[in-house]
């Protein structure tokens, strides 16, 4: 009779330590093979073919790959659809369970509803357990049992809610020997998925614990080295959450509270997920955007005649990461100063940005719109000058990336900052009054 086997789908989890559903497959008394899927109704969606997070993926398969070879065993890659990906390897193995972690997003919901659906036909149980946050779904809600909408009264109740269980690490190393043993499965190539490989030069997962001691003073500053670099880890779960809020909550608390702040929109997205696609308030869809399409280029380029701006969207174009105070300025001046429509640039920073993340980046493009729970009010206004001279006065990240802002080839603005925020302010109140 063939061997029992328990298969451990890693999505946003690539790592072997520390990882909820691998740490239960390991100990559900059958051997475990890690498998993965490079998700065709994902990757077809990708225009650039040189997307650096596909290659990052693929780098750290590479990783765990080499760990488990090691270990006698075998990562089982998949470059297809998620339904021919288990109908191969339900063919491949004689499959007891299947073993994941939750995914808050519309797709992956939908996503693992129809494949827990196509096992169960088989006679196949799907776990899925909680791993890319610490507290999720229901578990941080009012006293009334109705979600928060505001993030400081979250964030206390998260603390409240928070137990050293929590935080507590799943020990995996432990369970080892429990893996299938099997020679190595080659990988899929990049190019075989029709990608070419991208920029490798990724931010380190270490956690540098003097930056972060002084996160809270350094963390606006752009031209500084003050912010982790750890999005991209977190986003595709590199590193444990559960690690990184241990040490953030001993060494600064407005780092530990960046942490909450992600945790929020992911629970803002499993009970509102009108916000793909919606404003939060609803009010704030009657707005009648004027979506210039040349200036939504200008926009994009970093072409618009204000440096911070221009900055901040030749960074993100360069290396696929910006500044968080810069995403704040760029989002503000696209939807405020181009009254251009939030969803083309949150779907401009989901193509670029290394750590795209659904809630996060949908949850920062609302806030900066106006429209979303808990944003800026709308009558706020970002005066990019004035945000240069606060943040960047002695002009190093500016210099760095619009080198030529002081001489006379560069752009004129696109727009003036007071008739641009005279012009935002009456088409906004204008919507409210409909």
């Amino acid at each position: 009779m063939e061997q029992k086997i328990s298969l451990c789908w890693f999505r946003r989890d690539l790592r072997l330590d520390d990882q909820a559903a691998f740490y239960y497959a390991l100990r559900s008394g059958n051997r475990v093979v890690p498998v993965f899927v490079f998700d065709t109704h994902i990757l077809n969606d990708l225009e650039d073919k040189q997307d650096r997070r596909v290659t990052f993926i693929h780098e750290v398969l590479g990783e765990m790959q080499a760990q488990l070879q090691q270990l006698g065993s075998s990562m089982d890659v998949f470059y297809g659809t998620p339904e021919n990906a288990f109908e191969h390897w339900t063919h491949k193995y004689e499959v007891a369970g299947v073993y994941t972690n939750h995914d808050y997003e519309p797709y992956a919901k939908n996503r693992d509803a129809a494949i827990a659906s196509q096992l169960s036909r088989k006679g196949i149980s799907f776990y899925s357990y909680k791993d890319q946050v610490i507290l999720e779904k229901n578990e941080v809600v009012k006293d009334n049992g109705e979600p928060y909408t505001i993030f400081t009264p979250y964030s206390r109740k998260w603390y409240d809610t928070l137990t050293f269980f929590h935080l507590k690490p799943y020990p995996c190393k432990k369970y080892y020997q429990h893996l299938f043993k099997q020679p190595v499965i080659k990988l899929p190539s990049l190019e075989e998925m029709g990608f070419t490989p991208g920029e490798k030069h990724f931010p380190s997962k270490d956690l540098e614990e003097t930056l972060i001691r002084h996160y809270d003073e350094t963390r606006d500053f752009p031209a500084e080295n003050g912010t982790s670099r750890l999005g991209i880890h977190l986003r595709f779960g590199t590193v444990s959450i559960r690690a990184v809020m241990q040490r953030a909550m001993q060494l600064n608390a407005t780092f530990a509270k960046e942490l909450i702040w992600r945790e929020f929109y992911q629970m803002i997205l499993w009970h509102y997920p009108h916000v793909v696609g919606n404003s939060f308030k609803k009010e704030y869809d009657k707005i009648v955007w004027r979506n210039n399409e040349v200036e939504f280029e200008k926009w994009c380029k970093g072409e618009t005649g204000y440096p911070i701006v221009d900055a901040g969207m030749r960074e993100l174009n360069a290396t696929g990461f910006m500044h968080n105070r810069v995403r704040m300025i760029t989002a503000s001046f696209l939807t405020k100063h181009l009254l251009i429509d939030w969803r083309w640039g949150e779907a401009y920073f989901a193509a670029k940005l290394l750590d795209y993340d659904l809630a996060s980046n949908n949850g920062g493009w609302q806030w900066a719109a106006g429209s979303g729970c808990d944003a800026a009010p709308y009558f706020r206004v970002f005066n990019p000058a004035l945000q240069m001279q606060k943040f960047d006065k002695d002009l190093k990240y500016i210099r760095k990336w619009v080198p030529e802002f002081e001489g006379f080839e560069y752009v004129k603005p696109v727009v003036m900052h007071e008739e641009a925020r005279k012009r935002a302010l009456e088409v906004y109140n204008k919507a409210f009054r409909k």
